[in-house]
């Protein structure tokens, strides 16, 4: 009797993750994994300046005191500790209390419980052209559409923004208005609340993604839109300690205000029951008894000199007519090659060339400009950065000349 022919067995893929055996996330980390490669690919904190110490000593007296507590499974809405400090912290510029507060792991958790808690197939979300790529995949895995508004040097144009609500009736409207990722680029004052009377005249919602904010570079801050008149009731704020503390402990939490606060904890248990108990109340105490505000300012301080180095290698490797923002905070620079270059085809090059970026297309809800490039500079030394931006530069010159 013969045998069946045996054939390699493949799990049905859902149509929304079709084609996506990797993605530009994934990529970011396996380029940063290279040794042999300047990776300025992905947006990730220099190790070196952890606070370990004050890390390790949370950890510590959490496990010593709430040890039982800690390592048993805590509520969706995150651990009361937590919400007290997330509260007070936010309450600087937007008044907030702890029951306003649900916990998530990272801020890109918490696009999923957004998208998980107010979206249907075929809604559309307006977003920034061109904005984070790892929301528009969020959004898109949920079967919404992304449409991308104009922007220029003070992030969304407002003008841009009504014309899109009146033409495509969006579920919601998502931005970064500080510090914005890719472009590094912030909302003015004036702009954001250009921005809130657009939102509040077509009764449209926001999505207010703030994970950089406090990384400020000339010691101003910017309020969130959400503490504009009118904005706090109609806006769903997204804020993280991955930026400021550390991305291994993934917490972050969303500001919101009304009945959709018990909706984002029903959609926060459907996807994870609850972020880390261990973690939540060592952040908790971090933030109860360490200077954070002390560490950012030392945080950004190198972050500036590191921007500055790269600002200074990369302005006379451009070919004429680029164009390359100069952030105020955050963690990239964001550059327009031009006409003629594509900088996915480039990257192979670069990557041979000991130097990696991410390609600027990924960032595009529609329409992409091939010839962008995001590059972030707070992972190496301004030595390091010098030289792979030359690199850099001999890769970008060899191409313009093909």
């Amino acid at each position: 009797m013969s045998r069946p022919v045996q054939h390699p067995f493949h799990f049905p893929v859902a149509a929304r993750y079709a084609g996506m055996e990797s993605s530009p996330l994934k990529d970011i980390f396996t380029l940063a994994a290279r040794e042999d490669v300047v990776s300025f690919a992905g947006g990730i904190p220099d190790p070196d300046l952890f606070a370990l110490e004050d890390v390790a000593a949370s950890y510590d007296w959490v496990l010593t005191h709430q040890g039982h507590r800690a390592l048993q499974y805590g509520v969706s809405e995150g651990e009361v500790e937590l919400r007290e400090q997330a509260a007070a912290r936010l309450s600087r510029s937007l008044p907030t209390a702890a029951s306003q507060i649900r916990i998530t792991s990272g801020s890109q958790e918490g696009l999923f419980v957004v998208a998980e808690a107010l979206l249907e197939p075929g809604d559309v979300v307006l977003v920034e052209s061109p904005t984070y790529l790892a929301a528009v995949q969020a959004f898109s895995v949920h079967g919404a559409r992304m449409v991308g508004v104009e922007t220029d040097d003070d992030g969304v144009v407002p003008e841009a923004l009504e014309e899109a609500i009146r033409t495509h009736h969006p579920r919601m409207v998502y931005l970064i208005p500080t510090f914005q990722n890719p472009t590094g680029r912030t909302m003015p004052v004036a702009r954001r609340q250009a921005v809130a009377d657009v939102l509040q005249r077509n009764d449209v919602p926001l999505i207010e993604d703030d994970p950089y904010g406090e990384l400020s570079f000339t010691g101003s801050t910017w309020a969130p839109i959400a503490s504009l008149p009118g904005m706090g009731e109609r806006t769903l704020l997204l804020n993280s300690m991955s930026k400021l503390m550390s991305p291994g402990l993934r917490i972050g939490w969303i500001r919101a205000e009304g009945p959709i606060l018990d909706t984002l904890a029903v959609a926060k248990a459907a996807i994870s029951m609850q972020s880390s108990v261990v973690d939540q109340l060592t952040v908790a105490r971090y933030l109860e008894t360490t200077d954070l505000d002390a560490h950012v300012t030392r945080v950004a301080a190198v972050y500036r000199e590191r921007r500055d180095a790269m600002a200074q290698a990369i302005a006379p490797v451009l070919p004429a007519g680029a164009h390359v923002t100069h952030p105020d905070g955050g963690m990239f620079l964001w550059t327009a090659l031009g006409d003629g270059y594509d900088a996915q085809t480039m990257l192979m090059d670069a990557v041979e060339a000991g130097v990696a970026y991410l390609p600027g297309w990924s960032f595009f809800a529609e329409n992409p400009d091939r010839s962008t490039m995001r590059l972030s500079f707070v992972t190496h030394s301004p030595a390091v950065i010098e030289q792979a931006i030359t690199r850099l530069g001999e890769v970008i010159a060899r191409h313009g000349r093909n």
